[in-house]
């Protein structure tokens, strides 16, 4: 036997090669240099591109599969086949949407994920968030921070779709995922929405505050004339965040929310970032750029935005609204948030 096909290079036998190797998996231990850790990464998981004309149809299915007495939620989640942890949209962030139809509950529940509703069709229905009743319009964005009781009713007619966002992915990973059923108890104490009467006001409250926004609802009426009075970048875009009117940062903490007017004719700077984001099309139709992929989307598709892409966007209609939901808070608030114009 030579040498190659007896012994490794150190010149170890066969037989005591596989005697180190056993031992090693007997005692949990793995060789390092084996694993490829220290070699240069391939890049972030590729973009995906959901189109509203493939989901819608399906809703309709969803709808006739089952019912929310039957299912916690009644939710068809976009799944990205590369994105990184199995059943996620993107890094750090699950995108779903979730339907109820006429006469419909969803029971409340609480977790330790935060979560976003924008809510794409249908009308009369409710939110109740830690005891708050949210309306549900076309447009309107609700929040359930992480930790708040929440549940859905429609009481209107029809059917109710909406978006729901969460940074499940992120407290998986970090292994704080945490999961509670009802019945709601100990609801904490909320403000009033009239208590932030305009931009700029808010109460003086006595004692600590969560780190969430009071504030859970965020109309299409008070986004649209924010976005409409934003002023333009020098690539003509309108953008705003939604944001804490008591503090200024995120709604909520771990997800940082935001949406962009663009005008047709002038595509955007294209930027570069490591944070991950989802981007859901509020209106209107044109084309992004995310690295060497292109979408070219329409009303109510969502697609992915990996880090480190060189990301811009074109509206091809008279104006395009678009609504990202990203991890770059989590990256800033851990100094490793970095962005360029690309």
């Amino acid at each position: 036997m030579s040498q190659s096909q007896g012994e490794n290079q150190n010149g170890l036998s066969a037989q005591r090669l596989e005697a180190v190797r056993r031992s090693w998996v007997e005692a949990s231990v793995t060789p390092l240099w084996e694993t490829g850790v220290h070699r240069v990464a391939q890049g972030a998981p590729r973009g995906h591109h959901w189109r509203w004309s493939t989901i819608r149809p399906m809703i309709d299915d969803a709808i006739a599969v089952t019912t929310t007495e039957n299912a916690e939620r009644r939710v068809l989640a976009l799944n990205n086949p590369d994105a990184r942890g199995g059943r996620n949209t993107a890094t750090n962030i699950n995108a779903n949407f979730q339907v109820l139809v006429a006469g419909e509950t969803a029971r409340a529940h609480r977790h330790t994920a935060n979560a976003l509703r924008f809510v794409v069709e249908g009308s009369g229905g409710v939110t109740t968030v830690d005891g708050k009743e949210c309306l549900m319009t076309p447009g309107d964005l609700v929040i359930t921070p992480g930790g708040s009781w929440h549940e859905h009713a429609h009481r209107g007619e029809g059917t109710l779709v909406w978006l729901d966002v969460l940074d499940v992915p992120l407290h998986q990973y970090l292994g704080t995922q945490v999961f509670e059923p009802g019945p709601v108890h100990d609801l904490p104490p909320t403000i009033a929405d009239s208590a932030f009467a305009g931009a700029g006001l808010a109460p003086v409250l006595e004692g600590p505050q969560p780190a969430y926004s009071p504030l859970f609802r965020f109309p299409k009426a008070s986004w649209e004339d924010a976005l409409q009075a934003a002023p333009a970048h020098g690539d003509g875009a309108r953008s705003i965040r939604i944001t804490n009117p008591l503090t200024g940062a995120p709604a909520m903490p771990l997800m940082d929310c935001r949406l962009m007017r663009i005008a047709r004719g002038q595509p955007t700077a294209a930027i570069r970032s490591n944070a991950n984001a989802a981007c859901f099309v509020v209106s209107g139709h044109g084309r992004s750029r995310v690295g060497d992929q292109v979408f070219d989307w329409a009303a109510h598709d969502v697609f992915t935005m990996p880090g480190h892409n060189a990301v811009s966007h074109e509206c091809l209609s008279d104006h395009a609204t678009l609504f990202f939901v990203s991890d770059r808070e989590v990256l800033r608030r851990l100094d490793l948030l970095l962005e360029e114009k690309a």
